[in-house]
């Protein structure tokens, strides 16, 4: 089928083999932010442990809180998804938790899973138990006194039909599945609740709503939903309609747990294209059904929000979510909202604690939220690091900023590096930019961002300017919820905007003309996955698309490609004037061209990643060129049935190319001819955009933010055939303070970002297992300044220390196991030996080295020796001075002087037992070597001070 799109580009067109993963094993992603959380749909509480709960971001994988909400920490990263639509913990044993995969919606830019996981022991393990074609699980039901009872609502694929859809039971914990309530390949299932009295009383949701490759914004429906009972364990099912709407689309049921004949239903109607939701209630188990409220607020977004809750010891007392959580103690008759704010939080579900019901959980678009005082107060979610991330930009400050739109939102920029040895809170803020959008930074300006459709961010002042090329609706015009950005990398004034022309300005928005015709399909026709959903459409299937990708050339000005969600590739070799369709000849309309990565060595050459998610084709698509779009080459040999949402190609290296999947990150060594694993560490989550940036990799997630891979250089030294013992090349290492924090450090349950590595990058490889390792520092004049080795003894721990161990950096030693490794020089001599340790107040929860700490070295040139068993490796490395810091050369080579003859007065001190002349050498090394700054006068007279009286004491060879 792939062969059916275009020529496979395969390992057997060129002279290639695989790199082995232990080749770059030790290569470490790392979270910078933003801290604030993602759409959320799947919750759970435990009623007899109040502050235990689970959530599940639709793309961030599951996380538990042990302390109601206060943080979070994810128990779901090395599973194969992380796409979560449900979860259900046993009541009767809740160390068993079961976990729905797929979002659970139908939406434009959601995920899909692949089926139900389970643990037996809280969440520190998971096992998978199948339906892994359901794609979609919307809700699961766990039968109250037996764990291994569990109903589950398989919503299927939401672009196209399949079998495993429906309800399904389980006897034996999921060992098996049984289908007990389908329609067809159309109808899904989306809710299923059982009688908290007699738990062979079942409720569920039918729903008939399929996704079309256009943005609708909602679904198309067929008549099939509904809402079913069944009386004897899910065996025989009965369709509820007295009272209820003739046809209904999505609906939700909640049983009163105090009343069981209380049965509260919201259904969703079309209504003359508008959504006409309401609230129904029974009183008799639902033979007949009653409307009790249709008001504004909760009849909107019933087809992607609503879900319903009833107090567990008043049956009058209802919850139902919606762009704000209502709660209703009249019946459902009035509605008040309880948790809300204006822009619209977006509330998918609610949990109520059933022996306890002023402690509420709710699920929205901005994350999780916990209340323990009946709705009083929440706790926060800006602690959940699981924000959906469109694209990635990136800025040339030092250091430099990484920049997108977040989903449900707003946007974000995020430092690569914090101050105060991490990134926090005080590290991001937002860019003006639609949920939605790119943000791309001006090259011209520093701190100015363009973003979505399109607006303007200057960062000095916190405003945003509204400069769209189409500041109105047009019918000239089309535009969906993503469109491109692009600034021209060779004249770097001008910006490009797609619609579905292209547009350009030269001034900063103030002006933009037209520089394409429209270059969407004129009929692209309706897809046969749409079937019988196509009566649905009042449009009748006339639907046209956007130019959904921008890639000016980096070698030829004038040249542009583009691509469109309808499946259209363009090339311009003159800025705009004239362009030609070069699509390939299998790609199909909708089909997505997600992005065009234009190549930086060859203007002929360009990646393109297509995503066909959208006509229920999950496989990858990437295509390349070398003769400007004459032909193409499909290469993913080695690429997972994951849609690809970008690649790209290395800036230094063009054998080597990164893929931005769903489900991960993929390099490939030899130019697409193979891809193999790039996720290490990195969470399985939806990876929508990937740019390589000052020497580090950086991707933009659909669920947990932005990461960063510093210093790539391996992966291009591997691109060249690297094999054996080898030591990497180091990039150049900037000599930046570890943390500049003056004050009380962050409490350790403060969210957080990691900071890149501190201090010079040094990788190397061992083909077999050595006996001894050992990495040592030289200075110009080939001085030692720094020696490593794997048998540096560990240190004893600090006495005495009067604040918790979990502050200190743990013990490193350079390995000398199999493999690649990392090891991080931290730019400073060795420590001078002292009576007295401790811990600075610059601390990082695990990453605060002990003090007193070496002597920093000057900027220059180094050189990294590498020893193992006697076999040497040699490599240059340049340190340089942060760029935001202003100091001489002379200034930073005399307060080097300064500090290590402090030193050697420690060392001296120390050999002699001289604990009083230790402490006061210890105190002036803080005052001089804790800032980049000259030293002060009184510091060098204070040094000659310390040495003439160390001078004048009698020797001594005690140790």
């Amino acid at each position: 089928m792939l062969l059916a799109l275009g020529l496979t580009l395969g390992a057997n067109q060129l002279d290639v083999r695989p790199v082995a993963t232990s080749m770059y094993q030790s290569l470490h992603w790392r979270f910078v932010g933003p801290m604030r959380g993602g759409r959320t749909v799947a919750l759970d509480g435990v009623p007899n442990q109040p502050n235990l709960f689970y959530i599940a971001a639709v793309n961030g994988g599951i996380w538990r809180s042990d302390n109601a909400g206060r943080s979070w920490v994810p128990i779901f990263d090395r599973e194969g998804t992380g796409s979560v639509g449900a979860i259900a913990v046993s009541p009767s044993d809740p160390r068993i938790v079961y976990a729905g995969s797929g979002e659970g919606l139908q939406r434009p830019d959601l995920a899909v899973g692949d089926g139900i996981y389970k643990s037996t022991d809280g969440g520190t393990t998971w096992t998978h138990l199948g339906l892994r074609d359901g794609q979609q699980i919307a809700s699961m039901a766990i039968d109250p006194a037996n764990p291994n009872r569990l109903f589950v609502a398989v919503l299927g694929h939401p672009y196209g039909p399949n079998e495993e859809r429906g309800i399904y039971r389980t006897l034996d914990g999921g060992a098996t599945f049984e289908r007990v309530l389908y329609k067809n390949e159309d109808v899904g299932a989306f809710d299923v609740t059982l009688d908290p009295r007699n738990s062979n009383v079942v409720y569920a949701t039918l729903w008939a709503a399929r996704q079309a490759p256009w943005e609708i914004g909602g679904s198309f429906e067929l008549p099939g939903s509904g809402i079913f009972k069944s009386a004897d364990g899910g065996t025989t099912w009965t369709q509820l309609q007295s009272g209820l709407p003739a046809r209904i689309g999505r609906a939700a049921v909640a049983v009163a747990p105090s009343n069981s004949n209380v049965i509260y239903a919201y259904a969703d109607v079309e209504s003359k294209g508008d959504a006409a939701g309401a609230l129904y209630r029974s009183d008799d188990a639902g033979a007949h059904f009653t409307r009790v409220n249709d008001a504004d607020e909760i009849a909107q977004r019933g087809g992607d929000l609503v879900s319903l809750a009833v107090d567990p010891r008043d049956a009058q007392t209802v919850y139902l979510t919606n762009t704000s959580t209502y709660r209703s103690t009249d019946g459902g008759k009035t509605m008040v909202a309880i948790k809300g704010a204006p822009g619209g939080d977006d509330y998918h579900r609610a949990w109520i604690n059933p022996r306890d019901p002023s402690i509420i959980a709710l699920a929205s678009d901005q994350g999780a939220t916990i209340s323990v005082d009946g709705g009083a107060t929440w706790s926060s979610w800006y602690n959940q690091p699981t924000a959906q991330m469109f694209h990635v930009n990136a800025d040339d400050r030092f250091p430099y900023w990484v920049c997108g739109g977040q989903q449900e939102s707003g946007s974000a920029c995020v430092r690569s590096r914090g101050d105060w040895g991490e990134t926090t809170e005080r590290d991001w803020h937002p860019a003006g930019a639609q949920e939605y959008g790119y943000v791309v930074p001006d090259p011209l300006h520093p701190g100015i961002f363009f973003g979505g459709k399109v607006q303007k961010f200057d960062e000095r002042t916190g405003q945003a300017q509204e400069i769209s090329p189409v500041p109105m609706p047009s019918k000239r015009y089309r535009m969906v919820r993503t469109e491109p950005l692009a600034f021209d990398p060779l004249d770097k004034r001008r910006l490009y905007f797609g619609g579905n022309f292209v547009f350009a300005t030269e001034n900063g928005g103030q002006s933009w003309r037209t520089v394409s015709p429209d270059l969407t399909r004129a009929h692209p026709g309706v897809p046969a996955v749409l079937g019988a959903f196509e009566n649905d459409d009042p449009q009748k299937g006339a639907h046209r698309g956007v130019v959904y990708a921008l890639a000016p050339s980096r070698v030829r000005e004038g040249t542009i490609w583009a691509g469109t969600d309808d499946g259209l590739i363009w090339l311009t070799r003159d800025g705009g004037k004239r362009w030609t369709n070069v699509t390939p000849p299998a790609l199909t309309p909708w089909s997505k061209v997600a992005q065009i990565d234009a190549s930086r060595f060859n203007d002929n050459t360009a990646f393109v990643a297509v995503n066909r998610f959208r006509l229920n084709d999950l496989r990858p698509y990437v295509y390349v060129t070398r003769n400007g779009g004459t032909t193409w080459q499909l290469a993913v040999n080695g690429l997972p049935n994951q849609p690809v949402n970008a690649v790209r190609q290395d800036p230094i290296e063009p054998q080597l190319l990164y893929a931005a999947t769903e489900n991960g990150v993929y390099v490939s060594f030899d130019a697409g001819a193979n891809w193999q694993s790039l996720q290490l560490n990195l969470p399985h989550t939806s990876v929508r955009d990937l740019i390589i940036h000052q020497g580090d990799a950086v991707v933009a997630t659909h669920g947990r933010g932005f990461w960063i891979l510093d210093d790539v250089e391996p992966l291009r030294e591997l691109a060249r055939n690297v094999s054996g013992s080898h030591l990497f090349a180091p990039e150049r290492a900037y000599r930046v303070r570890r943390s500049t924090n003056t004050d009380t450090p962050l409490p350790p349950e403060e969210p957080r970002g990691e900071n890149p590595p501190d201090g010079a990058i040094i990788d190397y490889a061992l083909a077999s297992p050595a006996q001894r390792v050992t990495i040592a520092i030289y200075d110009r004049n080939g001085r030692e300044v720094r020696r490593y080795a794997s048998s540096d003894p560990l240190p004893a721990p600090i006495p005495h220390l009067d604040k918790p161990a979990y502050w200190e950096a743990p013990f490193v030693r350079p390995p000398a196991s199999a493999g690649m490794h990392r090891f991080i020089w931290n730019l400073r001599e060795a420590p001078p030996p002292s009576f007295a340790q401790d811990l600075p107040i610059s601390a990082v929860p695990r990453g605060t080295p002990r003090i007193p700490e070496g002597v920093l070295v000057v900027p220059g040139r180094y050189t990294v020796r590498l020893d193992v068993d006697g076999h040497t490796f040699e490599q240059p490395l340049e340190v340089v001075m942060d760029p935001r810091v202003a100091m001489s050369q002379q200034s930073l080579e005399q307060q080097y002087r300064l500090s290590a003859q402090l030193a050697s007065i420690m060392d001296r001190s120390y050999a002699r037992k001289d604990h009083q002349l230790n402490e006061e050498a210890a105190a002036l090394l803080d005052t001089i070597d804790g800032a980049d700054a000259p030293p002060t006068r009184q510091a060098a007279e204070a040094v000659t001070k310390l040495a003439s009286a160390n001078s004048s004491g009698p020797a001594t060879s005690e140790p």
